[in-house]
Order: structure tokens, then C-alpha cells, then sequence
């Protein structure tokens, strides 16, 4: 299992906004083969931040899966107007 991790950052006041779309676009995410789940977390310290958790059985099933399909353009048609630049996207997986 791969962890994809990444940070997102939009538009100060925007967040009801980025929300409501992020749901709305996460399904094209779950329905690409190899996704386990997705989650969705706004920093505390920092409303306009988020951490965005999605498992993948491999990491090929997010870089050539995903970005390669057309879920990636119906994910990134609901939420990409609300980043201020791109996000920052690291993969990790389990040691213990």
C-alpha cells in the first residue's frame, strides 16, 4: 500500500467553496483502480491549508493510472481553480 500525501493550498476565504468541490471531484479519485480511500484534512493553525491522504495499492496506480486518465482531468475541473499553486505531492509507505 502507498500512502499519497499531499498539501494544498487555496484562496483565503474560499474554503466552503473548495469543500463542497473537493467532494463533488474526489469520486473521480475513487474510481480509479487502485484507490483504497481519500481523506481530506484543513490545517488548524492555517485554514486556507490542507492535507489530502490517499491510499493506493501501488504507487503506479496514482502516477500512470490516475494521471494518465481522464479522472484526473474531471478531479482537477472541480478543484484546481482553488489552488494558489500546485500541490505538493509525496508518496510514502508502511516501514512498521
Amino acid at each position: 500500500m502507498i500512502l499519497e500525501v499531499a498539501t494544498i493550498e487555496i484562496g483565503v476565504g474560499k474554503n466552503d467553496a473548495f469543500e463542497t468541490a473537493f467532494i463533488k471531484g474526489s469520486a473521480a479519485i475513487k474510481a480509479t483502480k487502485g484507490c483504497r480511500s481519500i481523506k481530506l484534512h484543513k490545517c488548524r493553525e492555517w485554514d486556507f491549508r490542507y492535507l489530502m491522504l490517499v491510499e493506493w495499492e501501488q504507487l503506479e496506480d496514482h502516477t500512470v493510472g490516475f494521471r494518465g486518465s481522464e479522472h484526473f482531468d474531471e478531479w482537477r475541473s472541480h478543484v484546481g481553480g482553488y489552488f494558489v499553486g500546485p500541490p505538493t505531492v509525496e508518496h510514502y509507505e508502511l516501514v512498521t
